[in-house]
């Protein structure tokens, strides 16, 4: 059956001049149809130079926006409308302004697995593997808010010695990733290295050997000195670790560290959103131009 919905896939893909793009913690199956495999923003990027009249984008609703708002005039599709980001949701543009009015001369750094909404209200966007560059590049005096992760913001602000604002936003998944199951398999398997991921609490981030975004992740166990990796991120990373990885061995910190929204989407629901060109994903014009204007401040950083 899944041979038959990938031909499907295959021949609607190219009837749309469409490209597939699957974030890292997409299923396995969803992974291996994708033209690229990344994280967010890196896909949006490379969909936006690539000749494609539609984007797939096989992750969570922010990732999409993200697509949109770098490609305005390619129709950008989510296979499922309700494949959300609770961190993403735990902030919202009125939220935000409230905040901004009580520090006016603050500077906001936004993560930018939030909403276009959010991204618009703020003056700088930052990714997991900059946001402690983007924290850095400010005046030592400037005032900082970091929204909506607490826990990226506590890390970078730890490792460029600013003060941040905090808003108090997290993602489950990586909140789920806890000290006792990094020492329990540090136990049973002494040889291997802990790589986490920046959302993890700071507890957990104190115990890792290096700490890196998705793709610095990936980067990380490429190398040829590293065998066996204890891996504290969402699991669908391990996946395309292991198809990189020939030969090496990853273990998660947990298995409960499962993101049920990336979940979400199936190789079906790839075929009925090219077969139907729905559901759509569009930013408003307005929205989208002061959003684009916090993400090229970050490229430009």
């Amino acid at each position: 059956m899944s041979d038959e919905i990938i031909e499907r896939i295959n021949k609607l893909r190219k009837e749309r001049n469409a490209i597939i793009i699957a974030h890292n913690y997409q299923r396995g199956e969803v992974q291996d149809i994708a033209d690229f495999v990344g994280d967010s923003l890196e896909l949006s990027q490379k969909a936006a130079k690539i000749d494609a009249d539609v984007i797939v984008f096989c992750g969570v609703h922010f990732m999409a926006e993200t697509a949109s708002i770098l490609s305005p005039d390619k129709t950008v599709l989510i296979p499922d409308k309700d494949s959300g980001c609770p961190m993403a949701d735990m902030i919202d543009a009125d939220a935000l302004r409230k905040l901004k009015s009580e520090h006016p001369t603050a500077k906001v750094v936004c993560y930018v697995n939030s909403s276009a909404e959010v991204k618009a209200e703020s003056d700088i966007c930052c990714t997991s593997s900059n946001a402690t560059r983007i924290v850095a590049s400010f005046p030592v005096d400037q005032e900082i808010i970091f929204i909506p992760d607490q826990y990226l913001g506590h890390y970078a602000a730890s490792q460029s010695g600013r003060e941040v604002i905090l808003w108090h936003g997290y993602c489950p998944t990586h909140a789920k990733i806890i000290p006792p199951d990094i020492e329990q398999l540090r136990q049973d398997h002494p040889n291997a290295k802990v790589v986490v991921h920046p959302e993890c609490r700071p507890d957990v981030i104190a115990l890792a050997d290096e700490v890196a975004s998705t793709s610095g992740i990936l980067k990380y166990c490429q190398r040829e000195d590293i065998h066996e990796v204890i891996v504290g991120t969402e699991m669908g990373i391990i996946h395309r670790l292991e198809k990189e990885n020939p030969g090496k061995q990853f273990f998660p910190i947990s298995k409960k560290a499962v993101c049920p929204n990336m979940k979400r989407i199936t190789l079906e629901k790839v075929q009925y959103a090219l077969e139907e060109m729905t559901p759509e994903v569009k930013v408003p014009e307005n929205i989208r131009l002061k959003a684009k204007a916090a993400v090229d401040r970050m490229l430009e950083a």
